[in-house]
């Protein structure tokens, strides 16, 4: 205990660091699967296809008839798709031993906002306040199990807090021209992999202009164009032989289909932010960020608050597209807060009850932390793929959840083969199957039926028996505990039990 105590005070860094990779370890160890639909189908799917020689997703161009740019930035996946070459080559062929290594290398990348988060801190404010709020974005509940999945609205995070401590910092530099120059290249690199971070980056410049410092907002703008073009320019002209091809198909798809998704009241997102960073403590955060409206702020507090202006007021709302701004709302709330403390504005029986406000955080933070760090996610549909993956040659997978208008998709990533689905639901009947299965061969019918959730299972079993009358029950894959609390608190979290049959 005295060495912890000697290492807060006189390394803090390396004890907090040392916190955070650990719960981050954990998480690399038991958070598999993965969180929602994009960090997996949209990036590990792809990338793995690529790998094998194929294209799950239909994205490049010869996949499919009339391909076109369909708005995905191929920076990030392009990455993983290295990654999986490097892993093939080593015979490493484990799905979840890749993804071991995957989300390792996140866990390792996302050490860098604490690393940020504290330098940052310490410059604006002191050490004390600069360890506490490293001690957050280290241990808060839910960031050990975002920082190993595969978003990108959580990888982008540590491309913006480099590159804002980089020009922060450059004041100490020398010959800070190149510093400030690479400075807009990490920049650009977090817009390659989450567009809408041009939006913060513009904050950034917009702060730097507005303090009229000239030399360094042109040097950021370089670094970032420069590194915006090279990576997402260079890369579409490459593939669609058209600089940018799939930033402006992004562009155009989201103007034309901002309310298809999720809608929301403007306020939501700030609802979001005091219910996850855990009320009152959330309370003190958000008043301390928006006290940090101050000049020598300016460059943390504009680019956070327009990202956050702009995702409350664009129609399409869903929780994961604010995650940049969170460690930027600790980082600016923690000053914010302690410099209306300071000030001696409260009554010493208010600061005993702020007090055993934090006590109750921290409390209710260390009950989360490690059912949410080992959080299992998707697990059924995971562990479904894992265990058909000793099956060969199976060409096709019959999904039925007639209890739905659609099936959610197989991770196909841990079936370790590229395969055909079937689906019946509530819109796809058993007689569209019978016409469906009329165009292929025989050979190529569905081996195995996936049944999700047991509601009127009798029957539906009934139902496809009259085209496959030798089914037969192979195994039962259950959600993980968390999966089954979410799908009882809202059914939209469909994290059913999966009936495994075979055909044959």
């Amino acid at each position: 205990m005295n060495f912890v105590k000697n290492l807060w005070v006189k390394q803090p860094l390396l004890l907090i660091l040392s916190v955070g990779f650990l719960l981050r370890l954990i998480a690399v160890i038991f958070a598999k699967g993965f969180g929602m639909h994009d960090d997996h189908f949209l990036v590990i799917e792809a990338a793995q296809s690529w790998a094998d020689g194929t294209d799950y997703n239909y994205w490049l161009p010869g996949s499919k008839i009339n391909a076109h740019p369909t708005g995905h930035s191929f920076f990030y996946v392009g990455l993983h798709y290295f990654l999986f070459v490097i892993l093939n080559w080593v015979k490493l062929s484990d799905p979840q031993m890749k993804m071991f290594v995957v989300r390792l290398l996140h866990a390792l990348f996302s050490l860098l906002v604490i690393i940020y988060g504290y330098k940052i801190t310490e410059k604006i404010s002191n050490k004390s306040i600069a360890k506490n709020t490293a001690l957050l974005l280290a241990s808060l509940w839910f960031m050990p199990w975002l920082s190993v999945r595969n978003l990108v609205e959580v990888v982008c995070i540590p491309f913006l807090i480099a590159g804002i401590w980089m020009i922060i910092n450059s004041e100490t530099k020398k010959h800070n021209y190149f510093y400030l120059f690479i400075s807009g290249i990490i920049l650009g690199l977090s817009i390659s992999i989450r567009y809408q971070t041009s939006i913060f980056i513009f904050g950034i410049i917009l702060a730097l202009f507005i303090e009229k410092k000239w030399r360094t907002s042109s040097l950021v703008i370089l670094g970032t164009i420069l590194s915006f073009s090279l990576i997402q320019g260079f890369t579409d002209y490459f593939i669609w032989k058209k600089p940018f091809a799939e930033f402006l198909a992004y562009v155009k798809y989201n103007l034309n289909n901002a309310n298809d998704y999720v809608t929301n009241s403007w306020y939501s997102y700030l609802l979001l932010f005091a219910g996850v960073l855990i009320p009152p403590v959330s309370i003190f955060l958000l008043i301390g960020f928006f006290k940090s409206f101050q000049k020598k702020y300016l460059i943390l507090f504009l680019p956070a608050f327009l990202f956050i202006v702009f995702h409350s007021f664009f129609p399409n709302k869903q929780e994961r597209f604010i995650l940049p701004a969170i460690p930027f709302i600790i980082i600016l709330g923690m000053v914010g807060w302690n410099s209306i403390i300071e000030k001696k504005l409260f009554l010493q029986r208010s600061k005993k009850v702020i007090y055993k406000c934090w006590v109750f955080f921290w409390f209710l933070n260390i009950i989360l932390l490690p059912f949410v760090s080992t959080m299992y996610s998707k697990k059924a549909r995971v562990e479904s793929m894992t265990y058909l993956s000793k099956y060969k040659n199976i060409k096709t997978l019959l999904l039925e959840d007639s209890n739905h208008e659609t099936a959610k998709m197989p991770p196909e990533f841990y079936l370790g083969q590229w395969i055909g689905v079937c689906e019946i639901n509530k819109t796809k009947t058993i007689d569209s199957l019978k016409v469906t299965l009329n165009k292929i061969s025989k050979s190529s019918y569905p081996k195995f039926v996936l049944f999700f959730e047991d509601k009127n299972l009798v029957t539906r079993i009934k139902n496809v028996k009259t085209i496959f009358p030798d089914l037969k029950l192979e195994k039962v894959i259950l959600p993980g505990l968390i999966d089954k609390i979410l799908f009882k608190l809202n059914p939209i979290n469909a994290n059913q039990t999966i009936y495994i049959f075979r055909t044959f």
